[in-house]
């Protein structure tokens, strides 16, 4: 099953904005501390909403704690990248890691995955917020491999609450 990985977050809405995420899609949430907020900020549950008991969330205290128990091949949303995002072959063990809103990840973080991915853009913008950028790169992950929220019998489909 695939997972999303946040590296140091530094925006509270947009780690209960990935809360919600994971735990609408069935996906798993890792976040890699340190956060720039106490994860229990109230802009963060305002996001989040009531489904923080939904998602699977797992804490790292830091980068090489991550390491240590991460399993599957990590994919970086990143600027740097070459590679369009709707271009690869996912696999059910990926981890989808997103960097720092504000520096996103460090030289060794950058050269620890496996596979960088871009999304494009148009020329004269930087960047997307991760939250979509994430929601994005999900969702074409989640059609090739399946799995999550919407293999489940129960599944139901809608945009908003």
């Amino acid at each position: 099953m695939p997972r999303i990985a946040l590296y140091q977050p530094d925006i509270p809405q947009n780690a209960g904005t990935l809360m919600r995420l994971a735990a609408c899609t069935g996906v798993g949430l890792d976040i890699i501390e340190p956060c720039g907020f106490i994860l229990d900020d109230r802009r963060m549950r305002r996001s989040v909403m009531d489904y923080a008991g939904h998602a699977e969330v797992t804490r790292h205290a830091s980068w090489d704690a991550f390491q240590a128990r991460r399993q599957g091949r990590l994919v970086l949303l990143t600027t740097r990248a070459a590679v369009p995002y709707t271009q690869v072959a996912y696999r059910p063990d990926d981890i989808l890691l997103l960097g720092r809103e504000s520096a996103g990840v460090p030289e060794d973080v950058h050269e620890a995955a496996s596979l960088r991915v871009l999304i494009p853009m148009r020329a004269g913008t930087r960047s997307l917020n991760v939250a979509v950028a994430a929601a994005m790169v999900l969702g074409e992950v989640l059609r090739q491999v399946g799995g999550g929220a919407a293999d489940s019998p129960m599944a139901r489909t809608g945009a908003t609450g």
